[in-house]
């Protein structure tokens, strides 16, 4: 007799995994003055974060493609166990040169994390339950986002900063176990290619490009190296395309982007990636450099966007068993348009009130859009392009936030604060207005079609 899936065990396995991919970030930033304290190497400070951004950006591609050609729950528990022995390792670090490794070891794992969850729900679930289902997994990003810094500060203060990473290793064991007597495939047994190729030179530009943007954010000018590294990019990318164009099983299927909605998404995504990480690092920067206060309080000037953004998914996946994806994606847009245009009015004298209505806006405004996006992207595929599909909507994602705040970083002042910070945050907040533009002009796309509804999908 065949096996049926249990939805709600495989729910609760993709919360759990998805729990622990949230809360590394905030957890992470919270605990990293007491780590440097401890091993040393100030000068490695922003490489334990960007080396994990860099690692999850190659990752998210490659998982994605491997789980349409050797089954989601096998990736799946390869990414975790990739996760926890990387979470392990740092928690073992003895320098800051040894955690910035085994970061990298983590960023992997957190690349399947980040994308495989998202394939599942789309093969397990209707396409009028994945939006009820997305705003769920939104959930916990917003009540990670609340604990994180609480449960961060916690453990530094009354445990040790290793423990935010052993703390990962019962949550993976769960996460699995779960999965693995809930869901059951059916795979076609017959040899599968691997993009050999394609990975390499994917891994190699990617790496080149960003560690030129991270060089050019501190060297503030063009030296002989950031070129060198940008040519490597620029070649690299060139011949990744050409490859994934006469591969037999492509990494990145350019097919992909022939699909409206696909491509419409992941240039969204990209946009969104870039406006809010941006959003993340520099409304806390301007409450402590401009208004001088504390990390406490910015911290609580973000708080709105961690209740808005899972009511915001909730709201999308109602709406869409009524409406279009066009149409909520471009009232989400709309929205965080609004949130973006409202920063450039801040001033020294701002009110934590009022930047707590702006994030509450964007956060709002991210959960409409980016619910339906995901939808969409599960739903305009069939089974065997899912996981690439997904995986191509989240890189966008995550090498908008890995080139926003590598670029913001270039308009930001040297002087962290006074006048001299508001003026070049206000220079970036500008920026943020026309990237949402941008998002707003290419969502506007779909209102043109039939928005993706219910007899558009692909089972």
């Amino acid at each position: 007799m065949e096996k049926q899936t249990n939805q709600k065990s495989v729910i609760w396995a993709l919360l759990i995994a998805t729990f622990l991919t949230a809360i590394e970030g905030t957890i992470v930033s919270t605990a990293m003055p007491v780590i440097v304290g401890d091993l040393g190497g100030s000068e490695l400070y922003t490489w334990v974060i960007s080396v994990y951004l860099l690692a999850m950006v190659i990752g998210t591609p490659i998982f994605g493609k491997m789980a349409d050609l050797y089954g989601r729950k096998l990736m799946f528990t390869l990414g975790v166990i990739i996760f926890v022995a990387g979470s392990m390792l740092s928690g073992l670090a003895q320098t800051m040169e040894q955690l910035v490794w085994y970061r990298v070891i983590q960023g992997i794992g957190a690349g399947a994390l980040t994308t495989i969850p998202f394939t599942i729900i789309g093969d397990v679930f209707a396409f009028e339950q994945r939006a009820k289902i997305q705003g769920m997994i939104s959930s916990v990003w917003g009540i990670s986002g609340i604990i994180g810094p609480l449960a961060g500060g916690f453990i530094v203060d009354y445990v040790s900063w290793r423990w935010i990473f052993f703390m990962n290793l019962p949550f993976g064991i769960v996460s699995l176990v779960l999965l693995w007597v809930a869901l059951h495939e059916h795979l076609e047994k017959k040899k599968q290619i691997i993009d050999y190729p394609g990975i390499f030179t994917f891994a190699i530009s990617m790496t080149s490009f960003l560690y030129a943007l991270t060089l050019l954010k501190e060297q503030k000018e063009l030296t002989g190296s950031i070129i060198l590294l940008l040519a490597v990019a620029v070649v690299g990318i060139g011949l990744f395309f050409w490859i994934e164009k006469n591969s037999k099983e492509p990494m990145l299927p350019l097919s992909l982007f022939k699909n409206k909605f696909i491509s419409v998404a992941n240039t969204a995504s990209f946009l969104f990636g870039f406006i809010l990480v941006t959003v993340t690092f520099y409304i806390p920067l301007w409450v402590q450099g401009v208004n001088n206060l504390n990390a406490t309080i910015s911290g609580i000037s973000m708080l709105p966007m961690s209740i808005t953004w899972p009511l915001g998914a909730v709201l999308s996946g109602r709406w869409l068993a009524k409406s279009s994806v066009g149409k909520i994606a471009v009232t989400g847009i709309s929205v965080v348009l609004a949130g973006t245009f409202g920063l450039i009015f801040m001033q020294e004298d701002t009110t934590i009130a009022y930047m707590m209505v702006l994030t509450a806006i964007l956060g709002f405004g991210f959960g409409l859009a980016l619910t339906a996006f995901t939808v969409a992207v599960q739903s305009a595929v069939e089974w065997k392009l899912r996981g690439a599909a997904m995986g191509s909507f989240n890189l966008l994602r995550n090498l908008g936030q890995a080139i926003g705040i590598a670029v913001s970083g270039l308009w930001l002042s040297d002087e962290l604060y006074g006048h001299a910070l508001a003026d070049s945050l206000h220079t970036v907040f500008i920026i943020l207005v026309v990237l949402a533009i941008g998002a707003l002009l290419t969502g506007s796309i779909l209102l043109g079609k039939n928005g993706l509804s219910l007899s558009t999908e692909k089972q």
